[in-house]
């Protein structure tokens, strides 16, 4: 990652270096410089992060001459939304969402994944000529390569993508308004920089989000990472585990209100708080590590190896064919919802007498960080880079989305998510939270493996994410 505008810096992670840029409203008078030629920027879709981004770019760009505006297909149930939030016919900044693509100089595509992958023929044949395509996700390249096709020449091809949902990188944004560089963490991507200004623009992008650290990645190795961490750690590996930890702790003997504490309680709150304050190994050195060591020798192969099968599947196409495809079913057979599991009734009478000194379950926190660690060693086995393990496998969990579960709950969360990480959660959840009740728990008894318990112990991990760490704001997100 190299800029002629912002001044970048080395972060030591395990085996060498790499360049990152440190985020802060300090830099945005250097953006219409850095947009080298942009003076429009349409934003192409209204969903969680398309409100977000439109919203931090504009309010980061006030007072230059760069416009932002809002691009929604006819009849969209967004429009009134997007009126509200000052987005208007009158002025130029909300429209067809055709028009606005052909109108700008910077077309970010946040619609659907699955839609995106249906319409990108009609948004790339309007395009003029040299404009920008900006992506928030490695979804489409994926398809395109599925399906024989490319991005169109003579375009510049950039990603930024926040490592937090849209509600997170709104709220952080207006929190940075009295915390300079309070933001979500995101990657860049350039893809296609057939004028040499690629990476300064996404780099821009990225510091108007309100970024407050920005890292390099690939565009086919970010939606590896994304989609994984979707269905792996950031959601559908913690819905698993919370509601097979559920059922273990019922059968223990607990009453039903202490069962969530000692399971979903657990993971949102004390231990999600502990990683993001203090690392991996504080959560161990917090509780009974006996118990932890032997949850987590328990758990850490049955999580790897589903990890594995899903970096496969990603990989090979699979699993965003099977996105492609559910677009059709949902049409016509909505989704339904998987907040009615027995554990969920209860979430409000434990967020009703919640405290602040809950203990952190040994059995909750060496499961979950098994499966977290499981995921850390699978991405860095598969060639991924410091920066992006820690921030999709760690940093997005503990600072943006357990946040969210911690102040709803975990089936809230899925519920309400994007449909890509909606369909993959609901259908590697399961699978978690089989792998859970029937390979770990029952082994819990058995001593954890010593060469296990060292390997975490001694994971570059800590150190990756201890760099990391330096370069957080000291601001939690409020939820």
């Amino acid at each position: 990652m190299r800029s002629d505008v912002f001044t970048t810096e080395s972060l030591a992670v395990p085996g060498g270096t790499e360049t990152v840029l440190r985020g802060g409203r300090h830099l945005f008078p250097l953006l219409p410089q850095a947009l080298h030629g942009v003076r429009r920027i349409g934003v192409i879709g209204w969903g969680p992060q398309g409100r977000a981004q439109a919203r931090n770019l504009r309010d980061s760009l006030t007072g230059t001459d760069v416009r932002v505006a809002i691009g929604l297909r006819p009849g969209s149930a967004s429009l009134d939304d997007a009126r509200a939030h000052g987005f208007t016919e009158a002025d130029g900044t909300l429209g067809d969402w055709l028009a606005i693509a052909a109108e700008s100089d910077l077309v970010i595509l946040l619609i659907a994944d699955a839609a995106l992958a249906a319409h990108h023929e009609e948004l790339f044949a309007v395009l003029k000529p040299g404009a920008t395509i900006g992506l928030s996700h490695g979804f489409l390249l994926g398809h395109l390569r599925a399906t024989g096709r490319d991005f169109p020449a003579g375009h510049p091809v950039i990603a930024v993508c926040p490592k937090g949902m849209g509600d997170s990188v709104r709220r952080l944004y207006e929190q940075g308004a009295t915390v300079n560089g309070a933001g979500i963490n995101a990657s860049i991507a350039v893809h296609a920089d057939p004028d040499g200004h690629a990476g300064d623009r996404a780099l821009a992008w990225s510091v108007a989000l309100g970024s407050p650290y920005t890292f390099a990645t690939t565009l086919e190795s970010e939606y590896r990472s994304d989609i994984v961490g979707e269905r792996g750690i950031l959601l559908g590996a913690v819905h698993g585990l919370v509601e097979a930890l559920y059922r273990q702790f019922l059968l223990d003997g607990a009453d039903p209100v202490t069962a969530y504490e000692r399971s979903c309680e657990a993971v949102t709150g004390p231990i999600a708080h502990t990683i993001s304050k203090a690392g991996l190994r504080a959560v161990r050195e917090a509780t009974d590590t006996e118990l932890f060591d032997r949850a987590y020798a328990a758990a850490y192969g049955p999580a790897r190896e589903i990890l594995a099968e899903i970096y496969d599947e990603v990989a090979d196409g699979t699993e965003l064919r099977s996105v492609v495809l559910a677009d059709g079913r949902l049409a016509t057979r909505p989704m339904s919802r998987i907040g009615g599991s027995p554990m969920w009734a209860h979430g409000d009478e434990v967020r009703a007498r919640r405290r602040d000194d809950l203990p952190i379950d040994p059995v909750t926190a060496g499961l979950f960080v098994a499966t977290m660690v499981a995921q850390v060693d699978e991405f860095a086995e598969r060639g991924h880079a410091w920066s992006e393990i820690v921030n999709e496998s760690i940093i997005e969990a503990v600072d943006s989305l357990l946040p969210y579960m911690h102040a709803r709950d975990v089936a809230y969360m899925v519920d309400n998510c994007s449909r890509t990480a909606r369909l993959g959660t609901r259908r590697w959840g399961p699978r978690f939270q089989a792998a859970y009740e029937q390979i770990a728990l029952p082994v819990l008894a058995a001593p954890a493996d010593p060469k296990l318990v060292q390997a975490f112990l001694d994971n570059p991990v800590h150190e990756a994410l201890a760099a990391a760490a330096e370069l957080r704001p000291s601001v939690d997100i409020s939820v």
